[in-house]
């Protein structure tokens, strides 16, 4: 299998260390808002690799997805709606839950949320400190990116450029505790009103980045296979990820595989929550099955960035008719129908950088042998390939939802979050 390597700018082969699961990290909501088209494509694209290597290559995984349920959106979204910020980020994960469920991905393992891990990211912020990768002002610990001289090598930009994109991704360049402005926070002093968490250095909570550092090395452990998550986490939070974390394990690298899925537009911009400008999954699912929208999906190579088609959606439900068509045609006893080259055509497809639009095109003329089939032709073992390839690897139901077997509807785990007693009042981050 080859894949696309962000940290080496090239396709290279992937292969499982001997005798342990392939780990695969990808990074979860910020659970203040609803699931859009650009989820379910980052999510489908990793559940589609989770499939391949464990049907194909018959490699276990091992997938830990975070959920960022303590964070400067979560409380301004609780603030304006007066909603309890906890009660907020279930909420929204109880959504995203039901319609990645509904669109038939295979949960994760483990589900934490970074309130889960509080002792251990606080243990790692004070590793760092005795590291002298850190300092700490006025109740603030920060990152020395000065110390680390391969900073930001993941986003392949030089240091002018790399400031100017944190900056417009949240960095304060003019924050008077730091030593530089590209330096970032690990854990920040409370504000009244905040929830915050006892610290050495004070009441407070952790930065954005130490959360999936300390929460993927505690749930999979040095190196991870593979790490993941939209482009738009290249950098800063992928790229500080890798400064926090390397020093902390002693290993370089810290990420086998790096996978950044691209970015789904609308109107020519990013789909984003912060603009608006979505497509929402359970809009979609309202009037249209579950495989319409994943054939959706899976019709673009998750490197390739895309612009939202209602014309190229609605033509995939033509796709999705004649693949459970050609499932529920009868077979008869004649002549086998020979169908020898369009597995291999699939999973030959996915093996090369997870090529899904190949993988589905093979899977549509699969579906039309079927169809076009003489009268009287057997097909069973046609179909038993369209049920391999489109359901067990692609994720396609391949029938209509309500006649999907219980079994088959893996239930999401509950995620991992910190219960309400371990979180201080606001009033203690004075």
């Amino acid at each position: 299998m080859r894949l696309f390597n962000s940290a080496a700018n090239a396709v290279e082969r992937f292969r499982p260390r001997p005798g342990l699961p392939v780990s695969l990290y990808v990074c979860g909501i910020t659970p203040y808002d609803t699931t859009h088209l650009g989820h379910a494509f980052t999510y489908v694209t990793f559940d589609v690799l989770q499939r391949h290597m464990q049907v194909v290559h018959r490699w276990p995984t091992r997938y830990v997805q975070n959920l960022t349920d303590i964070d400067d959106d979560v409380l301004r979204k609780a603030a304006a709606t007066g909603e309890d910020w906890r009660a907020l980020g279930l909420r929204w994960t109880d959504i995203l839950r039901a319609d990645l469920g509904r669109l038939g991905l295979l949960p994760p393992e483990v589900f934490p949320g970074a309130t889960s891990s509080m002792p251990a990211i606080i243990d790692d912020v004070a590793r760092l400190l005795g590291l002298g990768r850190a300092y700490e002002r006025g109740g603030s610990v920060y990152f020395r990116t000065a110390a680390d001289g391969a900073f930001g090598e993941l986003a392949g930009l030089p240091r002018p450029d790399l400031l100017a994109l944190a900056n417009e991704r949240g960095n304060d360049p003019a924050d008077p505790n730091k030593e530089d402005p590209l330096d970032f926070v690990l854990w920040q002093a409370g504000r009244p009103g905040e929830p915050a968490w006892r610290s050495p250095w004070s009441v407070g909570r952790p930065g954005w980045h130490i959360e999936c550092s300390t929460l993927a090395t505690h749930h999979l452990g040095a190196p991870v296979d593979v790490h993941g998550g939209g482009g738009d986490l290249i950098f800063p939070h992928h790229a500080c990820e890798i400064a926090q974390s390397e020093p902390l394990t002693g290993i370089r690298p810290w990420v086998r595989f790096w996978m950044h899925v691209a970015m789904v537009r609308m109107d020519g911009e990013k789909m984003s929550k912060s603009l608006g400008n979505l497509v929402l999954v359970r809009d979609l699912l309202a009037s249209h099955e579950a495989d319409t929208v994943r054939l959706y999906l899976l019709s673009h190579h998750w490197r390739t960035a895309w612009e939202w088609s209602r014309d190229r959606f609605e033509a995939c439900d033509a796709s999705r008719q004649a693949l459970h068509a050609a499932m529920r045609r009868a077979s008869g006893s004649g002549r086998e129908l020979d169908v020898t080259s369009f597995g291999p055509r699939a999973t030959a497809a996915l093996d090369n950088d997870l090529d899904t639009p190949t993988a589905v095109a093979a899977l549509r003329d699969l579906a039309d042998a079927i169809l076009d089939a003489p009268a009287g032709a057997d097909v069973r073992g046609a179909q038993d390939v369209l049920e391999a390839v489109g359901h067990r690897i692609l994720g396609l139901w391949l029938r209509p939802l309500d006649d999907v077997p219980p079994a088959e509807k893996a239930p999401w785990p509950e995620p991992i979050v910190a219960p309400p007693d371990v979180v201080l009042p606001g009033e203690l981050a004075r």
